[in-house]
C-alpha cells in the first residue's frame, strides 16, 4: 500500500518562504511522475508543479517562477520550494502522483501565509 506523508508547512508572511517535503512509502511510484496538489475549502484540489523521473518538470501558472519541484527517486522523496508567498498559496498541500490515485492522499499539510 502506497501512502504519501507531507511535512513543511506553516504559518508564514507574505513574501517569505516555505519548503515541502513529500515521503512516499512503496516502490510503485518511482517510476511514475509525482505532483504537488493544494486545495481550499469550497474549492477542487489543483495540481501545482510535477516532475517526471528524468525531472522533467511542470508548473500550474500561479505558481511558475516561485515555486520549484525537485525529487530524490532513490529515497522515493519529493520537495516543494515556495518563495514570494502570496495570501492566495494559503491552502492545504499533498503530493500524489501525477496523475493522482485517489486511495493514495495522504493528510496534507497547511500552509497559511498571512502577516
Amino acid at each position: 500500500q502506497v501512502q504519501f506523508v507531507e511535512s513543511g508547512g506553516g504559518l508564514v508572511q507574505p513574501g517569505g518562504s516555505l519548503r515541502l517535503s513529500c515521503a512516499a512509502s512503496g516502490d510503485r511510484f518511482k517510476a511514475y511522475a509525482l505532483g504537488w496538489y493544494r486545495q481550499v475549502p469550497g474549492k477542487q484540489r489543483e495540481l501545482l508543479a510535477a516532475i517526471g523521473t528524468v525531472h522533467n518538470m511542470w508548473y500550474a501558472d500561479s505558481v511558475k517562477g516561485r515555486f520549484t519541484v525537485s525529487r530524490d527517486v532513490a529515497k522515493n522523496t519529493m520537495s516543494l520550494q515556495m518563495n514570494s508567498l502570496k495570501s492566495e498559496d494559503t491552502a492545504v498541500y499533498y503530493c500524489n502522483g501525477n496523475p493522482p490515485v485517489d486511495d493514495y492522499w495522504g493528510q496534507g499539510t497547511q500552509v497559511t501565509v498571512s502577516s
